[in-house]
């Protein structure tokens, strides 16, 4: 399945510095979205230094809430493929997965925020087509959708769900679902979708399987 427009770069076109935008429980995933709303004044010179340049921001998980975390190595970088300027001075963006990066080295900046020097070597197969799940994978996976929302009690448009491709459903609830850092994580650093929806569907399940126990 193809997951990049005209306008996102190619693999040889992907940049040597990148900013890196360190947020807890937000990741990105290739070809998901996410909705950003900016309003930090280093995080406002990121995004006007990134529209001025390659339109990428990195976004990868701080390891714990001090003011200068240190990183988890992997993150996913975005294009801004929707930028707004409201009347009080915020950007309200959405960003969509392009290729994930391993930090090589973090470097300075004037601009208040962190920029990395990202190694895209391990990467490549973020630009590939993704081979679709097989089909027990994917029933695997939706029962497993299914049973989370129904032991926690949340509502959910199953017509509208079920119209939408696995790697898109999967995408669409990463953020959504009450993941731990570490699940969200250990998911991003899986290579192939079959393999990430696998892992996904036992994070779900664990999780089940807690809450019965709970009761």
């Amino acid at each position: 399945m193809k997951r990049h427009s005209p306008f996102m770069q190619t693999f040889d076109q992907l940049p040597a510095t990148l900013p890196v935008f360190p947020l807890p429980n937000a990741v990105l995933l290739p070809g998901a979205s996410l909705p950003l709303n900016i309003f930090e004044p280093r995080y406002l010179n990121m995004l006007q230094d990134a529209m001025e340049s390659h339109h990428l921001i990195g976004m990868i998980q701080p390891r714990d809430e001090s003011s200068l975390p240190p990183l988890y190595d992997v993150g996913c970088a975005g294009r801004i493929t929707r930028y707004e300027e409201t009347n009080d001075g915020r950007l309200e963006i959405t960003l969509t997965g392009l290729c994930r990066f391993e930090i090589k080295q973090e470097l300075s900046t004037l601009r208040g925020y962190r920029l990395i020097e990202p190694d895209w070597s391990g990467f490549s197969v973020d630009f590939e087509e993704q081979e679709e799940p097989d089909s027990q994978s994917k029933l695997a996976f939706n029962a497993a959708v299914r049973s989370y929302f129904i032991q926690n009690n949340m509502d959910a448009d199953w017509g509208l769900l079920d119209k939408l491709r696995v790697e898109e459903l999967a995408n669409s609830l990463f953020n959504y679902l009450d993941l731990t850092n570490e699940d969200k994580q250990m998911l991003i650093e899986i290579d192939t979708l079959a393999n990430r929806l696998k892992a996904f569907s036992a994070i779900l399940e664990s999780k089940d399987n807690d809450e019965e126990r709970k009761h």
